[in-house]
Parts: C-alpha cells; structure tokens; sequence
C-alpha cells in the first residue's frame, strides 16, 4: 500500500448522521478527483433531500441536550479535538493536498490553523455570559442571558477544506448549537476526517452531521424550507450567496455570509519593498491565489512602480509549479479545468486590452490544471479582472499618484472583505486603513487571518464575523428576563 492509499483508506466515505457512518439514502456516489492528475482518488457518499432531512431530525434531537450541556464538557471536547488535529498534522496535511493541490508546506499550515479554532474556541465557551442590573425607574432587574441559536447549516468552499470547517464547526459547538456540515463537492474528505477526530473527542451523537454532495442546491433547499433550521453559515461565492439569503428570508434565519472579494494592495512611495514584495507574494500567492482575501488588484505608486514590478516579475518567474506532494514545489493545481479556464480568460481579456504580460500568461499542456505564477502590468480599468474575482495565481498591477487616487481605485468594486497597504508613514497607514471599504486591513502584511480576529466583509463580501469574539455570537440569541423585584 503506498503512502496515499494508507492516507485515503482511514478516510470515511459514507454520510455521517447521528454519529453513524452510512451510505447515502439513494445509494449514490461520487468520486473526489485529484487536480494534479485528474485521475479519481476514492468515492464518497452523494448525499440527497432524504439524507438532509434525516441530519435536520438528528440535529434537531440532539438540540435541548447539548443546549443543555456545561460549557466545560463543551470546552474539553473542542480542546481534545485540538489536540486530535495537531497529532494528525502530517496525515491530514496529505490529504489536503490531495484533493485541493496545495503544496504540503501550505497544507501543514492549514491543519495549523484549523486546529487552532478548536482551540480558540475552547478558550470562549466557559467565558459566555450575560449581565444583570436595575431598572433605571426601579422595581424591577434586567438580565440578559445568552441561548444557543439552534439547528444550524453550515456550508463550506474548497479552497481551505478544513480550517473552514472548524471556523464554522466549532463556534457552533462552543455556543451549543447542533449543524449539519455540507463541504464542497470538489474537497469533501478533510470534513469527514473532522468529524471521525470530533467523534474521538467525544462530541455526542446528533450535534454534527456530515453531507456529501454533488447537487448542493436539492440538499439545501428543504433545510432552508423547513422551520427546525434555525440558522445558515456560508463561505462562497457572492452570488450563491445572494440566493441563500433570498431563501433565509422565507424563515428569517439567522444568516452568516462569507462571500466573493476583490481585494486591493497598495503600495505607496515610502513603502519598505522587501516587506512589500514578500507581503504580495503571500497575500497574491497563498493557496495559488484561491483565496477569497487574495490580493487582486495591486495599486503601486507610480516612482516605485518599476522596481517593484521587476522584483516581483523575478520572484513570481522562479517559483517552481508542481504537483503538492512533490518536495520543493511552491505552487500547485488550480482545482478544476473550469477555473484554470476562468483564469485564462481573465488574462486574455486584460491582454487584449492593453496589459502587458511580464511572465506566465498561458496555461500549462499535460495532465492536472495547472496555470502558472502570472504578472500583468498597465492593467486597464475595463479590463474583467479589475472587476472580477481572479481565484488565481494572476498579479495584476496598475499605478497611482496620490494617496486620495489609491483610494478611490482601491474602493471602486462591489467588494469589500479584505484590503492591504504597505507604507513607513503610521498615520498614512491609519488613515487609509480605515478609509478602505473593507472588513480587514492589512498593514505591512500580506496575511489578515487569525483565528482570533474577526474575520468576515461589507458590502457584496457578506455579512457577520467568523473568528474572534464576534465568531460565538453569530450562534447565540440574546434573551431578556424582566424581573419584579
């Protein structure tokens, strides 16, 4: 048995309702394609409407028990989830890598990260709390109490196919709300090994429930419909984002959006270009640019414009573009022909427009859909990518005089998640910082997320917060007890 078979076969592949393993209610599968390779790595369950309801009656009976059970058990069973993800970094990283094609070094970060929301998380549950004070006329006291929201369905992306799971699972499971999991289709194996490490924690039967599919809008739509649901978690796209909120509105669910970006990087004269440079390549390159907090449309000052395109061009050229298995290899697969097309023809259609193309530009012959590290600069402002969501290894650069230019370009977009500027000045880096329309700034770095930081966007980029303080309170409802005294 080589070293990915053994990866593969302690992976379950069945639905996972009620804290039991089994084939979908149909009998149908689906297979999880390698995108280095494009060959089929194992089958998985292809879960329907019959299998979401059955998670929603498991969720919904679990409810008033885990509702009921002590923020400490709550805790310990996040903390020794931690400890489970941590203890299987190298096998889990594996895997990642094989079904989303990041190198490994990426994937061991991922596992990294999504560890630690189990373990911030486990740190906030004991501190959930309320207030009590008097009346300000007298007689009576307020108090405010904290409740679990309810049933909640939680939908995750492929592009971090664990640490979007525990950002989602596991402030559910801090607050003491039930879920139904349903991760992509493309990445579906990193969230059934989260669930068999869960269950090894000890989380009861019913609080989560893990469904496959490769028809997400027939699972959804009868959860959305039905009244036991009490909340929707979803990362992806703004405009499946829309429609979840359209059919939220039917049973005013509660409603965390993570949606699309476009984000900006500003670059201004004073700016440190070596911290610029390695700030780009990471907020440009992580995950091969599938990053909804990717950098998208770098905006450099026109003095320095020149030498940071010729570093970055250089540092951009050199990195080695391989299967993530492979040792040394910096960028992997894009995740299916259909994006890898979408990135071509965003580049074309700049190129045809008037950019200058400094390196990469086509995509890569042989097996897996590759598409290589690319630099444009001149980028024009009717070209589909200064409007567009790249999800690609593409740096697209354009230039400016003024700070109050920057500015507006960096705001012209429907957008608003993530945003970043690299200046020596601390009070340009404030102003501007909080004259972006975004959600999160960052200054003199290219890597905004932290699990205790608030992570989430304004405008067409969603609504709510995951992560941080913010993370729990999106699955708890606030109630009031007005007491006579």
């Amino acid at each position: 048995m080589t070293m990915i078979d053994a990866c593969l076969h302690t992976v379950p592949t069945g639905v996972f309702i009620a804290g039991e393993w089994r084939p979908s209610a149909a009998g149908r599968t689906f297979d999880v394609i390698d995108p280095a390779t494009e060959l089929p790595l194992t089958t998985v369950a292809d879960g329907g409407p019959g299998d979401a309801t059955a998670a929603l009656d498991a969720a919904r009976a679990a409810q008033p028990d885990w509702a009921a059970t002590a923020p400490r058990d709550r805790a310990e069973i996040l903390r020794r989830a931690f400890d489970g993800l941590v203890a299987r970094t190298d096998k889990l990283a594996q895997l990642i890598t094989l079904e989303m094609g990041k190198p490994l070094a990426e994937s061991r970060a991922e596992v990294g990260y999504a560890a630690e929301f189990l373990r911030w998380f486990s740190e906030q549950t004991a501190h959930i709390g309320g207030t009590y004070r008097p009346a300000p006329a007298g007689g009576q006291r307020l108090i405010t109490h904290r409740q679990p929201v309810g049933p909640s369905l939680l939908i995750t992306p492929w592009n971090f196919p664990l640490a979007m799971g525990t950002r989602k699972v596991g402030a559910a499971i801090a607050a003491g709300c039930t879920m139904i999991l349903k991760p992509a289709e493309l990445t579906p194996l990193a969230s059934l090994a989260l669930a068999d490490v869960l269950t090894e924690a000890g989380l009861p039967p019913g609080v989560l429930n893990v469904v496959t599919t490769t028809d997400p809008a027939a699972l959804v739509a009868p959860l959305m419909a039905d009244r036991r649901l009490r909340k929707i978690s979803f990362t992806g796209s703004t405009p499946v984002g829309r429609t979840l909120l359209r059919q939220a509105a039917d049973n005013v669910l509660r409603a965390s959006m993570e949606l699309g970006g476009n984000a900006p990087l500003i670059v201004f004269d004073d700016a440190d270009l070596d911290a610029a440079i390695e700030g780009t390549l990471v907020a440009k390159m992580r995950n091969m640019g599938q990053s909804c907090v990717a950098a998208n449309r770098l905006l450099v000052h026109e003095s320095v414009a020149e030498e940071y395109v010729e570093r970055l061009t250089a540092r951009m050229t050199a990195l080695r573009l391989g299967r993530g298995t492979e040792p040394d290899v910096d960028v992997g697969p894009l995740i299916d022909a259909a994006q890898r097309d979408k990135v071509a023809a965003l580049v074309d259609d700049a190129v045809a427009k008037g950019a200058v193309l400094r390196t990469g530009g086509s995509p890569c012959d042989g097996a897996g859909f590759f598409y290589p590290p690319t630099v444009l600069t001149d980028v024009p402002a009717t070209a589909r990518l200064s409007r567009e969501e790249i999800f690609g290894p593409v740096a697209a650069v354009s230039t400016f005089r003024s700070e109050a230019e920057a500015i507006a370009a960096a705001n012209d977009t429907e957008y608003g998640l993530a945003g970043y500027l690299f200046t020596r000045d601390l009070a340009r880096a404030t102003r501007v910082g909080e004259a972006l329309e975004t959600g999160m700034v960052g200054i003199n770095q290219g890597l905004v997320s932290n699990p205790a930081g608030p992570f989430g966007g304004v405008k067409h980029s969603g609504l709510g917060r995951e992560g941080g303080d913010e993370g729990i309170d999106e699955y708890l409802d606030t109630k009031y007890l007005a007491v006579a005294t």
